[in-house]
């Protein structure tokens, strides 16, 4: 799964809460969230890293499972891993064995796929406020480390006034922080609800994190502004620019080269490291340019495509 120690000094997620004006996050994002990708975004001023979902069943089962779904340095911290769990025992079992590995566990209450609520998993959760108090819980009993954090990831409901109350309920139960997507679980495109984020935020003592419609840093330090929050997470906008963190209002070259070298050198299969580059180059491409790119099928002709069109020699040291 790792090497359990890290040399480099770094703040835990709580001392970064406590002494920074905005913590920037990078959300859970399957396939993607994975240690090159957060290996990348921690060079250009993201504070914390989230892991992908892992599922608690399967990284409980089998030790392959485990090594697949999880794979550290020691420089990847600090490190909040994500679970989807239904039982408060499962993910205490699976946050005994990460512990040592990460600064922090988080558990899933927002996933809107079918296929996790199906599971009890994800977004279903929220509707389900005394089990993930017990969730909670036990898993905080878990580890002796109070500097550990246990967080939750939710959605808001329909009626955001229900969301506070559950917020309440899990600070009451032990958790550290917890991270909200300012969105129902049937709403995908619509703008998030910053009046729920920041009534969410008014009710607690504990760090709350914003989740959605952040691309920039102007929108992460206006969505603070409005909701009073000590951090932003974003997805879809580390994606297209992971060094968004750092002020760069596209994905600057010297990002996609170290993404280039990053990628290569720590086994990152094509199909990641080529999607992550349709992202980051999305902007800088024309409509044409785009089509050949991201029907490029193998590494060498990625690389070509990129020492041809940039004149690099940097990638040519790759092909």
């Amino acid at each position: 799964m790792g090497e359990l120690e890290s040399t480099r000094q770094y703040m835990k997620p709580l001392e970064l809460f406590e002494r920074k004006g905005l913590v920037t996050v990078c959300a859970p994002m399957v396939r993607y969230s994975k240690l090159a990708f957060r290996t990348l975004v921690r060079k250009y001023g993201c504070d914390i890293c989230f892991t992908p979902m892992i599922i608690t069943d399967s990284f409980l089962q089998s030790i392959q499972a485990r090594h697949s779904d999880f794979t550290t340095s020691k420089e990847d911290r600090p490190l909040v891993v994500q679970f989807a769990a239904s039982k408060g025992e499962d993910w205490a079992r699976a946050t005994k064995i990460i512990a040592p590995f990460c600064d922090g566990v988080d558990l899933n209450c927002g996933c809107p796929q079918r296929w996790a609520m199906a599971e009890g998993y994800g977004a279903c959760l929220i509707h389900k406020p005394e089990l993930v108090a017990d969730m909670i819980h036990q898993t905080r009993n878990t580890v002796t480390d109070p500097d550990f954090t246990v967080s939750i990831k939710i959605r808001i409901h329909k009626d955001y006034k229900h969301t506070v109350d559950f917020a309440r309920q899990m600070e009451s139960a032990g958790a550290s922080f917890i991270s909200v997507h300012g969105r129902t679980q049937e709403q995908r495109g619509d703008p998030v609800c910053l009046d729920a984020i920041r009534d969410i935020k008014s009710a607690l003592k504990i760090p709350v994190v914003a989740n959605g419609d952040i691309r920039s840093m102007d929108d992460a330090y206006q969505i603070q502004k409005i909701t009073g929050v000590n951090g932003v997470m974003a997805a879809r906008g580390m994606l297209e620019n992971p060094a968004m963190y750092a002020g760069h209002k596209t994905t600057p070259l010297e990002c996609v080269k170290d993404w280039v070298n990053i990628a290569l050198t720590t086994g990152t299969n094509f199909a990641c490291f080529h999607h992550h580059l349709i992202y980051m180059m999305d902007k800088s491409l024309s409509r044409a340019e785009r089509r050949y790119f991201n029907i490029l099928g193998s590494t060498s002709g990625v690389l070509a495509y990129l020492t041809e069109k940039y004149m690099m020699e940097f990638f040519v040291l790759f092909i």
